[in-house]
């Protein structure tokens, strides 16, 4: 295989060796519209070109603020061609979050792509040139169509070098305010070549891009990787049309965090009930042909990587999808480790931990059991915090992840926590939640969970229900709920054990600010609203609660 120094590198040499064939697939108003790499090249030289007339200097700062599309991974090429630093915003945030993320990252100009409700994030944006991207509807600022027919193509691109920093990637924020992680050239090639050597990834691969691309994991797993391989990357019109498009894609490789991987085994047995299911699944002949028909329809059929990361999947989840020939491996990663940490293989999958350090990775925990890492891919420091940088470091170059951790005999990792969602009840017992939501996350009734107990005597379960939880009765939920507190809480110390279920009135969003773009619990925002009323539901009479 080409080694490649850089994604620009990797872009122009699929571009010069295959310029017709189809880079980019977009679906809109239900067809599909490709771009070709020579097509991609083109128009991206061009917006480069753009970029440079508002007087950028090299290493410029410029956002990109779009759901997952053709535009998105054009509009990067382009800013790499202009020789500036990719900053991007997730596409779900609200005008005060993107006017915040703008300004700490000192952008100095935006390109606005497909986004669901612009309006009200318009106010956000600050004072520089704005590029609309207007094959989505958008007209603000100046309109890509009319800067591709008014500018030629950039001729003369620069050379990106190893230690060029590449992009500013603003954290999810499940803790607090979005710190700005700096990547360079070289950390992302080799994430994605750690990758490839890993995994069983075909060359020329089919890609479906679905995830942010504003998050690490999709960037280098879609993004650079498919660059590096000369991938043809696939994206979905919407939240309506998406199994439609996974299911024409067929991608070679398919990632999903744990929401999407329940939602796919609700909407399966939806159609199809766990009785059902059992009596085909204990047929020979109609068993093959049943969960390959299956996999077609979900989009899994090529699939030679399945993947669940960013929180974990719980066992019961993944011995299910086993029985339907469709086997998740669980991978660990974060946007300061550039996502080479642990991972599980296809033929050395060990359900319910995170798999074995990766070839190319040191690891170890400290005295407290933090995971500690060490690649050639960490991260150069978080934009503008230097004292936040040192103190994510130990003396000796390991970056500390603030996850708790445990290693079986064999090496596999098993992720116990967070060291910062640990809690203290008003009995003086800390607390790891994780462990218990993975177990209660087994009832299908709980969409979302978080595990609360500051100042009372015992734990208790926030909980949001699933579409199958919001279909029953309260006398069922509370059946139910409670069955599975029952059969849980044998399983943990004294001071674990969980006291209450509070059902949540509304569902945790990202609209609602309850849960970030990458779909994962703000844990300190849903405590921050419910911590008054923990004393008197824990005081109340019933075991299962409506808010």
């Amino acid at each position: 295989m080409t080694q490649f120094k850089s994604p620009l590198e990797a872009f122009l040499y699929w571009e010069k060796a295959t310029p017709e064939d189809i880079f980019l697939r977009q679906p809109i108003d239900g067809k599909l519209v490709d771009f070709t790499f020579k097509q991609s090249g083109e128009e991206a030289r061009k917006i480069a070109g753009a970029l440079l007339e508002y007087g950028l200097s090299k290493q410029s700062h410029v956002a990109l603020l779009s759901k997952n599309c053709a535009h998105w991974i054009i509009a990067d090429l382009a800013i790499m061609m202009a020789g500036c630093i990719t900053i991007p915003i997730y596409p779900t945030l609200n005008a005060k979050s993107v006017n915040k993320l703008l300004e700490h990252s000192e952008s100095k100009a935006i390109v606005i792509g497909k986004l669901d409700d612009f309006e009200s994030q318009k106010a956000g944006i600050i004072d520089i040139p704005v590029i609309s991207v207007d094959f989505y509807g958008e007209n603000y600022g100046d309109l890509w169509s009319e800067l591709i027919k008014k500018h030629t193509p950039l001729q003369k691109l620069p050379q990106q070098h190893e230690d060029d920093l590449i992009t500013i990637i603003y954290t999810s924020g499940t803790t607090g305010s979005p710190k700005g992680v700096m990547h360079t050239v070289g950390n992302f090639m080799r994430s994605s070549y750690a990758l490839i050597d890993e995994y069983p990834i075909p060359k020329r691969p089919k890609l479906f891009s679905y995830l942010p691309l504003a998050h690490v994991a999709e960037r280098v797993g879609i993004t650079v990787l498919g660059l590096i391989l000369g991938a043809r990357i696939s994206f979905a019109e919407s939240l309506d049309t998406f199994a439609t498009n996974l299911a024409d894609t067929q991608p070679h490789i398919f990632f999903a965090v744990p929401r999407i991987w329940t939602k796919f085994q609700e909407k399966i047995l939806e159609n199809i009930p766990q009785k059902r299911l059992n009596m085909l699944l204990s047929i020979p002949v109609l068993n093959t042909l049943f969960k390959k028909k299956l996999k077609q329809k979900l989009g899994l059929k090529d699939a030679k990587l399945i993947v669940s990361a960013a929180a974990p999947l719980a066992v019961s989840s993944m011995k299910w999808y086993n029985q339907l020939d469709i086997k998740i491996l669980q991978l660990y990663g974060m946007t300061e480790d550039c996502v080479i940490s642990h991972g599980n293989h296809p033929t050395n999958n060990k359900i319910g931990t995170v798999g074995k350090a990766h070839a190319s990775v040191s690891a170890k925990l400290s005295a407290e059991g933090e995971i500690l890492i060490k690649n050639s891919c960490l991260m150069k420091g978080y934009f503008k915090e230097p004292e936040l940088t040192a103190n994510s470091f130990t003396d000796d170059g390991y970056l500390k992840t603030g996850d708790i951790g445990e290693y079986d005999h064999d090496g596999f990792l098993t992720i116990t926590g967070r060291v910062k969602d640990q809690f203290k009840t008003d009995k003086g017992k800390y607390i790891s939640p994780a462990p218990i939501e993975l177990e209660m996350e087994k009832n299908t009734d709980i969409e979302q969970i978080c595990i609360v107990g500051t100042g009372i005597p015992q734990p208790i379960a926030l909980i949001t229900l699933s579409e199958s939880g919001k279909a029953k009765s309260k006398s069922e939920l509370s059946n139910s709920l409670t069955d599975t507190v029952n059969l849980i809480n044998p399983l943990f110390e004294k001071h674990e054990k969980l006291e209450k279920v509070v059902i949540m009135k509304e569902d945790w969003t990202v609209d609602n600010g309850l849960t970030t773009p990458t779909l994962k619990i703000k844990r300190n925002a849903i405590e921050k609203i419910h911590r008054p009323y923990y004393k008197q539901w824990f005081e109340m009479q019933e075991k299962v609660i409506f808010e």
